[in-house]
């Protein structure tokens, strides 16, 4: 049945048909129809956020902490440009994130007469940036490009997508008739003889090693059943983490993962593209574009584009899910696990921790906030000492409960991001650690965690620097600093005059109490960390270790 809308409310109801209930944004002339309709609607909920990076990021929050597509809204021009970093973030993390945006009036596209907000072309723009993006040129067109949009989202490899409707157009109105919810698009289905290969790579090796990416992450029940049938030690750097908790006896940090890495047969990567194994584990400026064995690599990707950027000894173009369930089902019953690979799981555990004890005080403070932070809880990393030390000594128990920004390493994402899963996940705690950089960047969200009480807690590890910076300076460069020493607000006054509970922590034991405390609240609070300067220990011997047979370092 059709139903006469503006065109605002046309992509609002088609939308919500398609199962979204929260909107991030910041609303402006261009999208005053579109944000009437979701003030109107009884089916969505809307933050708006000081700036429109926070919009984006926040949706990516809400995505990344869920699992499920998410949206936000903001003017076009340079409302849209504020959010590309947000965008390129999802487009790296693979996150389904709807950019809904305006336009100028119709008749001025293309005119270049420099209307409001203006861009040469928003639209070829964003294709840069995102998976895919549309205009709509009529309102009763909305409900079938927004469908589109959302097919793009979820289908195939999950991506950034982007739908803009001129400012005249979206305050119009037409009889509209609103659809069904989009589905995406079957999944390609994995070759037979692939499996087979795969399967007589695997039959012929013992020490086999499964690298799992944001890909896996709905694949749970698949890995842990192939982990178990082949003996295989699981890691994970960043996008994967959970899928098979850490504590699990066939789960590995990177670090103790990399001890076993010269002994590995072959490497098993389902839903991620093995930055860890091809990057980082070869030195981050040598391309490996075809690995060589030993190991034999073995992928299971739904983008058939990736057997291409890294390509594999053999590949599997298939749902991580599908594709994993395959190969385990065509294994051998014969195959027997070699004990002795299984064996030697725990010692090299042991030795991850004993190596990385000396990373401090980050370690500690990790410490406190694990044994606080229920399993459930979700951690937002950042760009910081803390952050990077996350990485291999953080343990993370089940998926969508560690949200990074990938391999976009998107400095200031952080507390932003933390305050959308937040929003997407009001019943779990949430906790956001920064550095005091980073945390500049969107420190104006304060006033949004307490317009709308959002109970992040923000823990601010302040060193007065851009720590990373800061050290690379004093070593390679003699010690000459440009832009890396800070001079920063007293930051528990700053958070108390948002509204926001301001804490301080001057150690792991004093942290404790007060991260416990201001879980249970439920408020939105911020820990201010004072870190003496250049005390630090670097993580990065664990991130990017030199090559055998090189001294070189990060």
């Amino acid at each position: 049945m059709s139903e006469v809308l503006s065109g605002g409310e046309a992509i609002v109801r088609q939308v919500a048909a398609n199962g979204i209930d929260l909107v991030f944004g910041l609303p402006g002339a261009q999208m005053y129809p579109l944000f009437d309709a979701l003030e109107r609607s009884n089916a969505m909920r809307t933050i708006c956020t000081r700036h429109e990076q926070a919009a984006a990021y926040m949706a990516y929050g809400a995505t990344q902490s869920t699992g499920r597509p998410s949206a936000f809204s903001v003017v076009p021009g340079p409302g849209v440009l504020n959010t590309t970093a947000a965008l390129c973030t999802a487009w790296g993390r693979s996150a389904p994130v709807m950019c809904l945006t305006g336009q100028v009036p119709s008749a001025y596209l293309g005119k270049g007469r420099g209307h409001l907000h203006e861009l040469p072309d928003q639209r070829e723009t964003l294709r840069t940036l995102i998976k895919w993006a549309e205009r709509i040129d009529r309102p009763e067109d909305a409900p079938a490009i927004v469908n589109e949009a959302f097919s793009q989202m979820i289908s195939g490899r999950p991506g950034p997508v982007s739908v803009e409707m001129c400012w005249d157009v979206m305050a119009e109105t037409a009889e509209t008739e609103l659809l069904a919810a989009a589905e995406a698009d079957a999944p390609p289905q994995a070759d037979p003889d692939a499996i087979a290969d795969a399967v007589k790579l695997i039959a012929a090796s013992r020490n086999i090693m499964i690298m799992v990416g944001g890909g896996a992450r709905h694949a749970i029940d698949e890995v842990h059943a192939l982990a178990t049938r082949l003996g295989a030690c699981v890691t994970s750097f960043r996008s994967g983490r959970g899928i098979v908790p850490d504590g699990h006896d066939l789960a590995l940090s990177t670090v103790a993962a990399h001890e076993l890495w010269p002994d590995t047969e072959v490497l098993i990567a389902i839903g991620s593209r093995a930055e860890l194994q091809y990057m980082r584990w070869t030195g981050m400026r040598e391309i490996v574009e075809e690995p060589q064995a030993p190991p034999h690599f073995i992928r299971i990707d739904i983008d058939a584009d990736e057997m291409t950027r890294l390509k594999p000894h053999v590949g599997i173009v298939a749902d991580a899910a599908a594709g994993t369930r395959q190969l385990l089902d065509a294994l051998d019953a014969a195959f027997e696990p070699d004990l002795a690979w299984r064996g030697r799981f725990e010692d090299a555990r042991a030795s991850a921790r004993r190596r990385i004890g000396k990373i401090q005080p980050q370690l500690s403070y990790l410490d406190v906030i694990r044994e606080v932070l229920p399993r459930d809880g979700i951690f937002v990393d950042e760009v910081c000492q803390a952050g990077f030390t996350g990485y291999f000594g953080f343990p993370v128990y089940a998926p969508l409960t560690y949200v990074t920004s990938g391999f976009q390493g998107t400095l200031g994402f952080g507390y932003q991001t933390a305050l959308g899963a937040k929003a997407a996940n009001t019943d779990k705690a949430v906790v956001s650690i920064n550095g005091d950089g980073g945390f500049m960047y969107g420190v104006q969200e304060l006033a949004t965690a307490a317009q709308y009480g959002l109970g992040v807690v923000a823990i601010v590890f302040n060193n007065n620097a851009f720590g990373n910076v800061k050290r690379d300076q004093q070593q390679r460069y003699d010690g000459r600093l440009i832009g890396s020493e800070l001079r920063n607000p007293d930051f528990v006054a700053l958070a108390e005059s948002f509204g926001v509970d301001g804490l301080r922590a001057a150690s792991p034991e004093e942290l404790k109490p007060l991260l416990a405390k201001a879980i249970d609240n439920d408020r939105p609070a911020l820990i201010e960390v004072p870190v003496a300067p250049d005390s630090e220990v670097s993580p990065w011997e664990f991130i990017v270790p030199p090559p055998p047979g090189s001294d070189r370092s990060y």
